[in-house]
């Protein structure tokens, strides 16, 4: 079996703060997304790729390497030029070689243990399974209909779903399913996991479910990747920083290397300030900031500001400000 973690996208839903960062290296807490999903994987021991794309490729090359896995790169610069979830297993196949695959997106953050996982497989595709518990909620996602462990039907993204039941990102394909790629992909179907798990449906293949509880984030939108931060934020990490001694921490929080905390401010709880910030007489909560931003005299509280970043004079809430903005109000 071989592992392959997705990570071609470019996190549009996300922009600006992902247009010239990869989603899988956002940070939660004191690791990325793409850490929390390597330390899992890593304890199956089996050959892992992590495929991504060319305008990305620089950014993934350290980790490929601090991971000792391999990098498929896909030729694309842009969001419409994209291979998709099904053409980047195309191509990793054309590469690597039939074999059973462990398929994980890399904007994945579970809480099962993927040797649990694999307990399950017994040569039939093996699709992990959470429920939303809402309706609505369940419109964005791929909808599942089970039977005991058998999948019954499966809805990308149905306008009437069916059930609460969703697919979460995490397939194993068996070697023959992953030989019927290349005949979906040439009949033009759609370029999704969904839709590939439809087709098998229809021509008659078995797909199994995994189910599972805890917690489960799809970080596609400020509100997920908020979320997620409050649930993996577990203890304070505090690196060397310089804090005034009217400002106050309020665990749990990530504060960066270099970062000032400065004047009466509060910071905190569930708050990421990456390197180099400068916080002053502003309180921040639920939030990330990223690296060489300044905030004065502010409020911030559910918002994520990208780097370079200067805020002043303001109460920002629920808002995703772009990398190098300058916001203030009077002087």
């Amino acid at each position: 079996m071989k592992v392959l973690i997705m990570a071609g996208g470019y996190a549009t839903r996300l922009w600006p703060i992902t247009k010239d960062k990869p989603k899988a290296l956002l940070p939660v807490g004191e690791k990325t997304i793409l850490d929390y999903i390597m330390e899992k994987v890593g304890e199956l021991g089996f050959e892992t790729h992590i495929s991504t794309n060319r305008f990305f490729e620089a950014h993934f090359r350290p980790y490929a390497e601090k991971y000792g896995v391999g990098l498929i790169v896909e030729d694309t610069l842009h969001e419409e030029e994209k291979l998709g979830t099904v053409g980047a297993m195309k191509k990793a196949v054309n590469e690597l070689g039939l074999d059973d695959y462990l398929v994980v997106a890399g904007d994945n953050l579970f809480s099962f243990s993927p040797s649990d996982f694999l307990r399950a497989y017994d040569g039939r595709t093996l699709i992990a399974v959470y429920d939303v518990g809402d309706l609505e909620l369940a419109k964005r996602y791929g909808v599942v209909v089970l039977e005991g462990d058998k999948v019954l039907s499966f809805q990308e993204k149905p306008a009437q779903p069916q059930s609460t039941l969703i697919s979460t990102g995490v397939y194993v394909f068996p070697r023959g399913v992953m030989e019927l790629i290349g005949e979906y992909s040439s009949n033009g179907n759609g370029d999704s996991p969904g839709y590939f798990l439809q087709w098998l449906l229809e021509r008659g293949e078995e797909i199994k479910a995994y189910r599972f509880s805890d917690y489960w984030y799809d970080i596609g939108s400020a509100d997920s990747y908020l979320e997620a931060l409050k649930t993996l934020l577990g203890e304070s990490h505090i690196e060397e920083i310089q804090i005034s001694p009217y400002s106050k921490i309020i665990p749990p929080v990530v504060v960066k290397r270099g970062a000032k905390i400065l004047g009466r401010s509060i910071v905190g709880p569930f708050v990421y300030i990456g390197e180099d910030c400068v916080i002053e007489n502003s309180d921040v909560s639920d939030s990330i900031i990223f690296r060489d931003t300044i905030i004065r005299n502010s409020t911030i509280w559910r918002s994520i500001i990208d780097e370079k970043c200067e805020i002043r004079n303001l109460e920002l809430k629920k808002s995703l400000v772009g990398g190098h903005a300058k916001i203030q109000r009077g002087d």
